[in-house]
């Protein structure tokens, strides 16, 4: 990619600015286009889609998912392996959405922002872990269980993996709470005050979103409120450790800034 020119002061034009954009998302859509290609190869050679039935397989009457069309195969195929591709293009495009942006941060603030970056990786793992090996099984015992006596399960594969597929990539963003709350408050956008005045909101938030994003059975939903309140309570510590880190002059920030006067949380005049 050219590298559009600054001038003296180190700043870049508007329009070099979207061009540098441009390029950015050009590189991103190659990079997933490549990744559902490996994740095509993956999904139809190494056993994913197994993975993704084990947990309904005790379930099915004949130990195989149905389909009405002919075309269902290769089209359920082609959409997991574009799922499999955006998360092994993920790293590629966090990149390059750096790139972009960091550019405009302090040394400190990416000194900071980087390593939140990696652990917001093994936090999504956390949460699809967790969906998978606990909320999965339960949801779907607990569906299961309604009207036995009449209704036999032919369960569809298109809306099965749609189904598993929600529910992983919910869990594992949710899990990215702390992440989010660290760099938005190394960008002085919240402060911990305001977290924790909005504890109550939150909590009614929290248990509308899981509510919407969990099948419907207390279990599963229970599942996703505990460790999102968890994540709530640590993403204040966080906040708080970062505003202290400030006040001490070891600061993220250089120690005489304020948070913004638009920061959420910020005190008035």
């Amino acid at each position: 990619m050219p590298r559009p020119k600054t001038n003296p002061m180190g700043e870049m034009p508007f329009l070099d600015h979207l061009e540098e954009l441009r390029w950015r998302i050009f590189y991103m859509l190659i990079a997933i286009a490549i990744g559902t290609i490996v994740g095509f190869l993956l999904v139809q050679y190494l056993g994913i889609m197994e993975l993704l039935i084990r947990p309904i397989r005790p379930l099915l009457n004949e130990g195989q998912l149905a389909y009405f069309s002919p075309a269902t195969p290769f089209f359920v195929t082609l959409k997991l392996a574009l799922v499999v591709g955006i998360l092994l293009a993920l790293p590629i495009v966090v990149y390059q959405l750096w790139a972009f942006l960091s550019p405009g941060l302090r040394k400190e603030e990416k000194r900071v922002i980087v390593p939140a970056l990696y652990f917001g990786l093994v936090l999504f793992c956390l949460g699809v872990a967790m969906a998978y090996f606990f909320v999965l099984p339960l949801a779907l015992i607990f569906l299961a269980g309604f009207q036995q006596q009449f209704l036999a399960p032919t369960i569809e594969v298109g809306e099965y993996l749609g189904f598993v597929t929600r529910i992983l990539i919910a869990f594992g963003a949710v899990f990215e709470l702390p992440v989010v709350i660290l760099i938005l408050s190394v960008l002085g956008i919240v402060t911990p005050e305001f977290l924790r005045t909005k504890r109550r909101h939150s909590i009614v938030a929290i248990t509308v979103l899981a509510s919407l994003l969990t099948p419907g059975d207390l279990a599963s939903t229970f599942l996703m409120m505990g460790p999102m309140v968890l994540l709530y309570e640590v993403s204040i510590f966080i906040s708080a450790a970062i505003y202290r880190r400030k006040e001490q002059g070891r600061s993220i920030l250089s120690p005489s800034e304020e948070p913004p006067a638009g920061a959420v949380g910020a005190e008035g005049p």
